[in-house]
């Protein structure tokens, strides 16, 4: 009797999950991408804001339509404003302000690490948009914050595709995310949950999402959530813009010389 032996078959490669992570592309910025690759250090300015880069993690990350540290730590008494601003004048090259901060225990670790986090992570959201400009990369830039929680490039923009994708299926009219907003109902206040009613409280046709987020000093993608919900549920809407003027007519040859014709004529008279 003949026994076939079978030869089992090779195990499956495992996979590094770290690894993968780090080289995951997204198509948001090419630029990024390669810079991460090549452990980059300096600041990538885009058009709607600036991330700070060191050994090709994010270090730091800034937009004029985001609240910065400094508002998210101090807006609600985690920290005091004159402790900020003495770090933030102190802060040097071998110094950050962050490091400041510790060594004087103004602030714990982990509340300055969850708040630098929230800032990068929403200030990143709007430098990665979609821009019509090419972005600018300065090599051997700092930021005088000094590094807190550097994070890998890969997972900077997954988190940046996950807020899109959710604020789209909430309500897929992105123009309420910038435009001043104003109340569909000028009516009480209806039943809604507490979060979205201060955010509503503050909706008066002249302020914009960000200038809500930056007013209750929270990070505005948060604020963002809260406007599309109260967008998707008929309650504010973006303040519609001035109609265009008229165009002029145009006068063209012929009509030049009618009215011409009629000018003789009256002088005739």
């Amino acid at each position: 009797m003949t026994v076939v032996g079978t030869t089992p078959p090779p195990r499956l490669p495992v996979r590094n999950k770290t690894t993968a992570d780090e080289h995951v592309v997204t198509g948001l910025s090419p630029m990024l991408t390669r810079l991460a690759a090549e452990r980059a250090t300096g600041v990538l300015v885009r058009e709607r804001g600036t991330l700070y880069l060191a050994d090709g993690h994010v270090v730091h990350a800034e937009s004029p339509l985001a609240p910065g540290l400094d508002v998210l730590l101090t807006a609600h008494g985690t920290l005091d404003a004159e402790s900020w601003r003495q770090a933030a004048d102190r802060a040097d090259e071998r110094h950050g302000a962050g490091r400041l901060l510790l060594d004087a225990r103004r602030v714990t670790r982990g509340t300055l690490e969850l708040c630098h986090l929230g800032a990068l992570y929403d200030a990143a959201y709007f430098a990665l948009a979609p821009s019509s400009a090419p972005g600018r990369f300065r090599y051997g830039t700092g930021h005088w914050l000094g590094p807190v929680r550097p994070v890998p490039v890969a997972a900077v923009e997954r988190e940046t595709l996950r807020r899109r994708e959710l604020l789209h299926r909430i309500w897929p009219d992105p123009w309420a995310d910038s435009a001043p907003l104003v109340r569909t109902d000028p009516g009480p206040a209806p039943a809604v949950p507490p979060r979205q009613t201060v955010v509503l409280a503050l909706v008066d046709g002249a302020r914009s999402a960000p200038d809500i987020a930056r007013e209750l000093g929270r990070p505005t993608f948060h604020t963002l959530v809260d406007v599309r919900r109260l967008a998707a549920a008929g309650l504010v809407a973006p303040h519609a813009p001035p109609p265009a003027p008229s165009p002029l007519p145009v006068v063209t040859d012929p009509d030049i010389t009618l009215l011409k014709r009629l000018r003789d004529a009256l002088e005739a008279l």
